[in-house]
Protein backbone atom coordinates (compact mmCIF):
# COMPACT_ATOMS: atom_id res chain seq x y z
CA UNK A 1 0.00 0.00 0.00
CA UNK A 2 2.81 2.81 0.90
CA UNK A 3 5.04 1.27 -1.82
CA UNK A 4 1.71 1.76 -4.47
CA UNK A 5 1.18 5.40 -2.71
CA UNK A 6 5.00 6.34 -3.45
CA UNK A 7 5.14 5.21 -6.76
CA UNK A 8 1.57 6.92 -7.59
CA UNK A 9 2.88 10.36 -5.47
CA UNK A 10 6.17 10.41 -8.32
CA UNK A 11 3.83 12.26 -11.21
CA UNK A 12 2.95 14.82 -9.18
CA UNK A 13 6.67 15.86 -7.85
CA UNK A 14 7.51 15.34 -11.29
CA UNK A 15 5.38 17.77 -12.43
CA UNK A 16 6.31 20.24 -9.12
CA UNK A 17 9.80 19.80 -10.00
CA UNK A 18 9.24 20.75 -13.76
CA UNK A 19 7.16 23.86 -12.50
CA UNK A 20 9.80 24.76 -10.74
CA UNK A 21 12.59 24.93 -13.40
CA UNK A 22 10.16 25.63 -16.08
CA UNK A 23 10.97 29.73 -15.17
CA UNK A 24 14.65 29.03 -15.32
CA UNK A 25 13.76 26.95 -18.94
CA UNK A 26 11.99 29.87 -19.74
CA UNK A 27 14.41 32.56 -18.91
CA UNK A 28 17.41 30.46 -20.53
CA UNK A 29 15.45 30.28 -23.32
CA UNK A 30 14.73 34.38 -23.53
CA UNK A 31 18.23 34.86 -22.96
CA UNK A 32 19.41 32.82 -25.44
CA UNK A 33 16.74 34.66 -27.94
CA UNK A 34 18.21 37.86 -26.21
CA UNK A 35 21.73 36.92 -27.37
CA UNK A 36 20.73 35.74 -30.46
CA UNK A 37 18.80 39.10 -31.48
CA UNK A 38 21.75 41.35 -30.34
CA UNK A 39 24.09 39.47 -31.96
CA UNK A 40 21.89 39.74 -35.12
CA UNK A 41 21.47 43.37 -34.36
CA UNK A 42 25.00 43.86 -34.40
CA UNK A 43 25.72 41.92 -37.48
CA UNK A 44 22.71 44.12 -39.06
CA UNK A 45 24.56 47.34 -37.69
CA UNK A 46 27.82 46.15 -38.98
CA UNK A 47 26.20 45.45 -42.24
CA UNK A 48 24.76 48.83 -42.59
CA UNK A 49 27.38 50.21 -41.24
CA UNK A 50 29.89 48.76 -43.86
CA UNK A 51 27.38 49.67 -46.46
CA UNK A 52 27.17 53.63 -45.71
CA UNK A 53 30.76 53.56 -45.44
CA UNK A 54 31.38 51.82 -48.72
CA UNK A 55 28.38 54.31 -49.82
CA UNK A 56 30.35 57.09 -48.35
CA UNK A 57 34.06 56.43 -49.94
CA UNK A 58 31.75 56.37 -53.36
CA UNK A 59 30.23 59.66 -52.54
CA UNK A 60 33.61 60.82 -51.51
CA UNK A 61 35.53 59.80 -54.81
CA UNK A 62 32.53 61.36 -56.73
CA UNK A 63 32.72 64.70 -55.17
CA UNK A 64 36.43 64.31 -55.79
CA UNK A 65 36.12 63.84 -59.40
CA UNK A 66 33.98 66.90 -59.70
CA UNK A 67 36.35 69.00 -58.23
CA UNK A 68 39.33 67.64 -59.94
CA UNK A 69 37.04 68.17 -63.04
CA UNK A 70 37.72 71.67 -63.03
CA UNK A 71 40.58 72.87 -61.26
CA UNK A 72 44.36 71.81 -61.93
CA UNK A 73 45.04 71.44 -65.35
CA UNK A 74 41.39 71.87 -66.55
CA UNK A 75 41.23 75.22 -65.21
CA UNK A 76 44.19 76.10 -67.78
CA UNK A 77 42.68 78.63 -70.24
CA UNK A 78 42.90 77.51 -74.20
CA UNK A 79 41.77 81.12 -75.63
CA UNK A 80 41.60 84.57 -74.96
CA UNK A 81 39.87 87.61 -76.42
CA UNK A 82 37.99 87.59 -79.49
CA UNK A 83 39.10 83.78 -80.02
CA UNK A 84 37.69 83.18 -76.97
CA UNK A 85 34.82 84.95 -77.55
CA UNK A 86 34.22 83.29 -80.91
CA UNK A 87 34.63 79.85 -79.58
CA UNK A 88 32.29 80.26 -76.33
CA UNK A 89 29.97 80.96 -78.71
CA UNK A 90 29.89 77.70 -80.36
CA UNK A 91 29.59 75.47 -77.12
CA UNK A 92 25.81 74.46 -77.06
CA UNK A 93 23.68 75.10 -74.35
CA UNK A 94 22.96 71.94 -72.40
CA UNK A 95 19.47 70.40 -73.23
CA UNK A 96 16.37 69.75 -70.84
CA UNK A 97 14.74 71.58 -68.63
CA UNK A 98 16.36 74.01 -65.92
CA UNK A 99 16.08 72.86 -62.52
CA UNK A 100 15.90 75.28 -59.49
CA UNK A 101 17.40 75.47 -55.96
CA UNK A 102 15.51 75.95 -52.80
CA UNK A 103 15.33 79.57 -52.04
CA UNK A 104 18.11 80.09 -48.71
CA UNK A 105 17.14 81.33 -45.71
CA UNK A 106 18.95 79.57 -43.32
CA UNK A 107 20.98 82.69 -41.60
CA UNK A 108 18.82 84.63 -39.19
CA UNK A 109 19.39 88.47 -40.07
CA UNK A 110 20.67 90.79 -37.34
CA UNK A 111 23.42 87.75 -36.32
CA UNK A 112 27.18 87.94 -36.72
CA UNK A 113 26.88 85.23 -38.79
CA UNK A 114 24.74 86.90 -40.79
CA UNK A 115 27.00 90.00 -40.88
CA UNK A 116 29.71 87.72 -42.05
CA UNK A 117 27.65 86.36 -44.88
CA UNK A 118 26.55 89.45 -46.34
CA UNK A 119 29.69 90.72 -46.39
CA UNK A 120 30.97 87.86 -48.19
CA UNK A 121 28.39 87.64 -50.67
CA UNK A 122 28.32 91.39 -51.23
CA UNK A 123 32.42 91.62 -51.66
CA UNK A 124 31.93 88.61 -54.28
CA UNK A 125 29.31 90.58 -56.24
CA UNK A 126 31.11 93.64 -56.33
CA UNK A 127 34.43 92.65 -57.27
CA UNK A 128 33.08 90.34 -59.80
CA UNK A 129 30.09 91.59 -61.49
CA UNK A 130 29.47 95.71 -60.26
CA UNK A 131 29.11 96.64 -63.61
CA UNK A 132 27.27 93.39 -65.17
CA UNK A 133 23.24 93.45 -65.85
CA UNK A 134 21.04 93.10 -62.78
CA UNK A 135 21.25 89.44 -63.73
CA UNK A 136 24.02 88.93 -64.12
CA UNK A 137 25.13 90.19 -60.69
CA UNK A 138 21.98 88.68 -59.13
CA UNK A 139 23.52 85.04 -60.70
CA UNK A 140 26.80 85.01 -59.34
CA UNK A 141 25.19 85.61 -55.77
CA UNK A 142 23.22 82.23 -56.90
CA UNK A 143 26.36 80.08 -57.71
CA UNK A 144 27.51 80.99 -54.75
CA UNK A 145 24.27 79.37 -52.43
CA UNK A 146 24.03 77.04 -54.95
CA UNK A 147 27.77 76.33 -53.89
CA UNK A 148 26.78 76.65 -50.32
CA UNK A 149 24.22 73.35 -51.04
CA UNK A 150 26.71 71.37 -52.81
CA UNK A 151 28.23 68.89 -50.92
CA UNK A 152 31.61 69.34 -52.96
CA UNK A 153 32.03 72.60 -51.66
CA UNK A 154 32.25 74.13 -48.16
CA UNK A 155 28.76 74.74 -46.35
CA UNK A 156 29.22 78.35 -45.62
CA UNK A 157 29.05 82.10 -47.66
CA UNK A 158 32.24 82.86 -46.51
CA UNK A 159 34.01 79.32 -47.13
CA UNK A 160 32.85 79.15 -50.90
CA UNK A 161 34.03 82.80 -51.25
CA UNK A 162 36.73 82.39 -49.62
CA UNK A 163 37.67 78.76 -50.94
CA UNK A 164 41.77 78.98 -51.81
CA UNK A 165 42.24 82.05 -51.03
CA UNK A 166 45.27 80.98 -49.40
CA UNK A 167 46.64 79.13 -52.77
CA UNK A 168 48.22 79.83 -55.64
CA UNK A 169 44.65 79.65 -57.57
CA UNK A 170 41.25 80.45 -55.78
CA UNK A 171 38.09 80.02 -56.55
CA UNK A 172 36.84 83.18 -56.67
CA UNK A 173 39.89 85.74 -58.20
CA UNK A 174 39.25 88.92 -56.33
CA UNK A 175 40.43 86.73 -52.78
CA UNK A 176 43.90 86.41 -53.94
CA UNK A 177 44.91 88.52 -56.89
CA UNK A 178 44.96 91.85 -54.32
CA UNK A 179 41.63 93.08 -55.80
CA UNK A 180 40.29 93.60 -52.25
CA UNK A 181 42.83 96.23 -51.84
CA UNK A 182 41.14 98.52 -53.91
CA UNK A 183 38.80 100.85 -52.44
CA UNK A 184 35.31 99.96 -53.78
CA UNK A 185 33.15 102.36 -55.34
CA UNK A 186 29.74 103.73 -52.57
CA UNK A 187 27.08 103.14 -55.07
CA UNK A 188 28.20 100.07 -56.80
CA UNK A 189 29.39 98.63 -53.17
CA UNK A 190 25.54 99.82 -51.98
CA UNK A 191 23.83 97.53 -55.26
CA UNK A 192 25.62 94.57 -54.72
CA UNK A 193 24.96 94.54 -51.33
CA UNK A 194 21.28 94.84 -51.59
CA UNK A 195 21.55 91.99 -54.22
CA UNK A 196 23.11 89.98 -51.30
CA UNK A 197 20.48 90.76 -48.61
CA UNK A 198 18.08 89.46 -51.14
CA UNK A 199 19.41 86.51 -52.14
CA UNK A 200 20.17 85.80 -48.16
CA UNK A 201 16.39 86.28 -47.41
CA UNK A 202 15.70 83.80 -50.25
CA UNK A 203 15.68 85.57 -53.83
CA UNK A 204 16.72 82.76 -56.16
CA UNK A 205 17.66 83.59 -59.72
CA UNK A 206 15.65 81.49 -61.79
CA UNK A 207 17.67 82.23 -65.16
CA UNK A 208 21.19 80.20 -64.19
CA UNK A 209 19.15 77.60 -61.67
CA UNK A 210 21.86 74.95 -60.48
CA UNK A 211 24.73 76.79 -61.62
CA UNK A 212 27.94 76.74 -59.83
CA UNK A 213 30.51 78.11 -62.23
CA UNK A 214 30.84 81.23 -64.52
CA UNK A 215 34.00 82.68 -66.58
CA UNK A 216 33.62 85.68 -68.27
CA UNK A 217 33.53 85.25 -72.10
CA UNK A 218 36.65 86.52 -73.18
CA UNK A 219 38.71 83.40 -71.57
CA UNK A 220 38.06 80.00 -72.33
CA UNK A 221 39.03 77.27 -69.82
CA UNK A 222 39.21 73.85 -70.50
CA UNK A 223 36.72 72.83 -68.48
CA UNK A 224 34.24 74.38 -70.30
CA UNK A 225 33.54 71.86 -72.53
CA UNK A 226 33.44 69.20 -69.55
CA UNK A 227 30.37 70.94 -67.86
CA UNK A 228 26.93 71.92 -68.90
CA UNK A 229 26.36 75.11 -70.57
CA UNK A 230 23.35 77.12 -69.16
CA UNK A 231 22.98 80.51 -70.23
CA UNK A 232 25.41 83.53 -70.86
CA UNK A 233 24.30 87.07 -68.78
CA UNK A 234 26.37 90.37 -69.90
CA UNK A 235 30.27 88.81 -70.18
CA UNK A 236 30.06 85.73 -67.46
CA UNK A 237 28.90 82.59 -69.20
CA UNK A 238 27.54 79.86 -66.23
CA UNK A 239 27.65 75.91 -66.19
CA UNK A 240 26.42 73.57 -63.82
CA UNK A 241 28.02 70.28 -63.71
CA UNK A 242 26.53 67.07 -65.70
CA UNK A 243 24.29 64.29 -64.48
CA UNK A 244 22.79 64.00 -61.01
CA UNK A 245 25.73 66.25 -59.36
CA UNK A 246 24.59 69.26 -61.19
CA UNK A 247 20.76 69.30 -60.74
CA UNK A 248 18.98 70.67 -57.97
CA UNK A 249 17.88 67.52 -56.29
CA UNK A 250 22.11 66.96 -55.61
CA UNK A 251 21.76 70.81 -54.00
CA UNK A 252 21.37 68.90 -50.08
CA UNK A 253 24.52 70.23 -47.64
CA UNK A 254 22.90 71.82 -44.92
CA UNK A 255 24.56 75.42 -44.10
CA UNK A 256 27.20 74.82 -41.25
CA UNK A 257 26.18 77.19 -38.89
CA UNK A 258 29.04 79.36 -38.71
CA UNK A 259 30.70 82.46 -40.98
CA UNK A 260 33.95 84.25 -40.70
CA UNK A 261 36.26 85.69 -43.08
CA UNK A 262 39.86 84.28 -42.96
CA UNK A 263 42.86 85.43 -42.34
CA UNK A 264 44.71 87.10 -45.42
CA UNK A 265 48.08 87.61 -46.33
CA UNK A 266 48.11 91.27 -47.08
CA UNK A 267 51.68 90.95 -48.21
CA UNK A 268 50.77 88.74 -50.72
CA UNK A 269 47.67 90.85 -51.89
CA UNK A 270 50.41 93.72 -52.05
CA UNK A 271 52.65 91.68 -54.43
CA UNK A 272 49.69 90.40 -56.08
CA UNK A 273 48.50 93.73 -56.94
CA UNK A 274 51.87 95.50 -57.72
CA UNK A 275 52.57 92.70 -60.55
CA UNK A 276 49.11 93.30 -62.20
CA UNK A 277 49.71 96.59 -61.89
CA UNK A 278 53.44 97.46 -63.21
CA UNK A 279 54.06 98.89 -66.45
CA UNK A 280 55.71 96.72 -69.43
CA UNK A 281 59.17 97.34 -69.30
CA UNK A 282 59.15 97.49 -73.11
CA UNK A 283 55.94 100.41 -72.82
CA UNK A 284 57.18 102.17 -69.95
CA UNK A 285 57.71 106.12 -70.68
CA UNK A 286 61.03 107.41 -70.62
CA UNK A 287 61.87 110.64 -70.33
CA UNK A 288 62.35 113.03 -73.57
CA UNK A 289 61.23 113.39 -76.86
CA UNK A 290 57.75 112.44 -77.09
CA UNK A 291 58.00 111.46 -81.04
CA UNK A 292 61.26 109.13 -81.63
CA UNK A 293 64.09 111.18 -83.87
CA UNK A 294 63.72 110.13 -87.12
CA UNK A 295 66.45 110.07 -90.29
CA UNK A 296 64.12 112.38 -92.27
CA UNK A 297 64.41 115.37 -89.54
CA UNK A 298 65.36 118.21 -91.50
CA UNK A 299 66.92 120.15 -88.38
CA UNK A 300 69.69 120.17 -85.67
CA UNK A 301 69.60 117.55 -83.11
CA UNK A 302 69.74 120.70 -80.54
CA UNK A 303 66.56 121.48 -82.07
CA UNK A 304 63.48 119.90 -81.41
CA UNK A 305 61.76 121.66 -84.37
CA UNK A 306 58.17 121.33 -82.64
CA UNK A 307 58.62 118.47 -80.98
CA UNK A 308 58.29 118.93 -76.82
CA UNK A 309 61.52 117.52 -75.01
CA UNK A 310 60.12 117.16 -71.45
CA UNK A 311 63.59 116.71 -70.12
CA UNK A 312 64.06 120.59 -70.96
CA UNK A 313 61.65 121.72 -68.58
CA UNK A 314 59.95 123.53 -71.69
CA UNK A 315 56.28 125.46 -70.73
CA UNK A 316 54.00 127.14 -73.47
CA UNK A 317 53.79 130.75 -72.73
CA UNK A 318 51.53 133.25 -73.55
CA UNK A 319 52.86 136.88 -74.43
CA UNK A 320 51.67 139.41 -72.28
CA UNK A 321 49.38 141.84 -75.07
CA UNK A 322 50.35 145.06 -73.56
CA UNK A 323 54.17 143.82 -73.87
CA UNK A 324 53.86 142.72 -77.19
CA UNK A 325 52.05 146.07 -78.39
CA UNK A 326 54.85 148.36 -76.79
CA UNK A 327 57.24 146.02 -78.84
CA UNK A 328 55.22 146.60 -82.14
CA UNK A 329 55.72 150.29 -81.21
CA UNK A 330 59.26 150.27 -80.93
CA UNK A 331 60.07 148.63 -83.81
CA UNK A 332 58.30 150.96 -85.98
CA UNK A 333 60.06 154.04 -84.51
CA UNK A 334 63.11 152.20 -85.34
CA UNK A 335 61.99 151.71 -88.57
CA UNK A 336 61.63 155.41 -89.24
CA UNK A 337 57.84 155.09 -89.90
CA UNK A 338 56.73 156.84 -86.92
CA UNK A 339 56.14 156.80 -82.82
CA UNK A 340 53.77 154.54 -81.95
CA UNK A 341 49.70 155.52 -81.99
CA UNK A 342 50.24 158.73 -84.18
CA UNK A 343 51.55 156.69 -86.91
CA UNK A 344 48.87 154.20 -86.97
CA UNK A 345 46.26 156.82 -86.75
CA UNK A 346 47.88 159.04 -89.30
CA UNK A 347 47.96 156.11 -92.31
CA UNK A 348 49.83 156.13 -95.23
CA UNK A 349 49.76 159.87 -97.04
CA UNK A 350 49.62 159.47 -100.87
Amino acid sequence: MSQQATIEARPGQLETAFGRIRPLVLAAALGAGAVLIVALLFLWQQSVTSQALAISKERSAQLQQLVQSTSGEQSLLLSEGASAEERNALIPVMNGALEHPRAFRSIRAGTPAYEAALKCLTQAIYYEAAKEPLAGRRAVAQVVLNRVAHPAYPNSVCGVVYQGADQPVCQFSFTCDGSLLRKPLPSLWQSARNIAEAALSGYVEDSVGSATHYHADYVLPRWAYKLGKIEQLGHHIFYRFRGNAGGASFLTARWSGHEAIPALDYDRLRRELAGHNAIDPAEEFVGGLTVAPSVTDRHAENDVGGRIDVTKEWRLTIPDPVAASEGYRQTLADQGLGGGSAAREDGPTT
